[in-house]
């Protein structure tokens, strides 16, 4: 059995603006388990991509250690690629981020590489808004060593063992809003038609943009009594509107027949345009927004969609002064200006 896509590709699939396939954007064969949810969040990935006439040269994807963090070798095989350290994989971005911010980063991670051993790096890189993507696969439990539950597994869940969870869950997704997060939105890896449009919005968004998708685990979480199996997701789900993105210069359309639609608009000029469904809510209102998270967890309700945008937001470059050119194509010169100008600066201390 072989793991290499064929390089064969019938000569009359379409191309987007670049001149690329979708076959572009692809990478090798996923070696998960038939069925997994991760894989369908990257086919997601590689859509939205491909459906933005990204040059996958200027994507970095990065990554941790899990099931989820497999997954940026199943998509995007011509963008630059960082498999990292368990739980550390936000600070490799920040480093690369600074060193050079003209490209997309793209983070991928599972509920254990953030919510349990990267929990501390999770807080801080939304406390910097770094600008990236942040995507976290969440299928309540640990994939790679035989199930167990995860710190975002629901109070009262059965896995696939019997074993009944006694404690309560992290939501991530409530937590990324009340740490300060600039965007924060929830999907389910089955649904792909409102996972692609908050993925396009994420990579245009200018600063840290966090996407908690529930993907539940065929293996060891999808059976009765699980909160994050595919039948319970779908009968629990609830949306907060449905979604388009609209990208800069390219003409707007929009047809609804009921309730309101809010459009956001985006520093490059895209729009994001929300016909809301949810009561009492507002995405540009972080009250709001953690107010019905909770209200549709108390329902035993998944909520998804955009939950939170905050437009004006800033992000770690313009909070720290960096300059616009990217770190590393300055030169020696630049970098060292020389001892007249260290007497300036010195002098200007005294």
């Amino acid at each position: 059995m072989t793991y290499v896509r064929p390089k064969f590709r019938h000569p009359a699939l379409p191309k987007n603006d670049l001149g690329y396939t979708m076959a572009y954007y692809e990478g090798a064969l996923s070696t998960l388990c038939a069925g997994c949810g991760h894989d369908s969040i990257s086919a997601a990935i590689v859509q939205s991509a491909y459906e933005m006439n990204i040059e996958p040269h200027k994507l970095a994807k990065l990554s941790g250690i899990g099931c989820s963090s497999k997954t940026p070798t199943y998509f995007l095989s011509n963008s630059h690629g960082f498999n990292s350290v368990h739980g550390r994989m936000p600070s490799v971005a920040t480093g690369a981020n600074l060193a050079n911010r003209d490209l997309i980063y793209f983070g991928v991670s599972g509920d254990g590489d953030t919510a349990s051993i990267g929990m501390g790096q999770f807080v801080h890189v939304i406390r910097r808004n770094l600008n990236m993507v942040y995507i976290v696969m969440n299928n309540g439990c640990y994939g790679l060593t035989k199930g167990q539950d995860s710190a975002t597994a629901d109070r009262g869940s059965k896995n696939k063992s019997g074993h009944v969870n006694l404690f309560d869950n992290i939501d991530l997704a409530s937590l990324a809003i009340e740490l300060g997060a600039s965007f924060v939105a929830q999907s389910f890896s089955g649904d792909k038609a409102q996972l692609v449009p908050l993925i396009k919005a994420a990579m245009k968004h200018p600063g840290f943009a966090f996407i908690n998708v529930i993907s539940p685990c065929v293996t060891f979480n999808n059976n009765v009594g699980s909160t994050k199996s595919y039948d319970y997701v779908r009968q629990h789900v609830e949306a907060t509107g449905t979604i388009d993105f609209v990208p800069a210069a390219d003409e707007i359309h929009a047809d609804y027949s009921a309730g309101t639609t809010e459009t956001v608009a985006l520093h490059d000029g895209s729009l994001l345009q929300l016909h809301k469904l949810a009561q009492d809510w507002d995405p540009k209102d972080r009250l709001s927004a953690m107010n019905a998270i909770k209200k549709a967890a108390a329902e035993h309700e998944i909520l998804t969609g955009l939950l939170f945008i905050d437009p004006d937001t800033k992000d770690l470059h313009s909070i720290i002064n960096t300059t616009t050119t990217p770190l590393n194509t300055l030169t020696e010169k630049e970098l060292c200006p020389g001892n007249g100008a260290l007497d300036a600066v010195n002098a200007g201390l005294r």
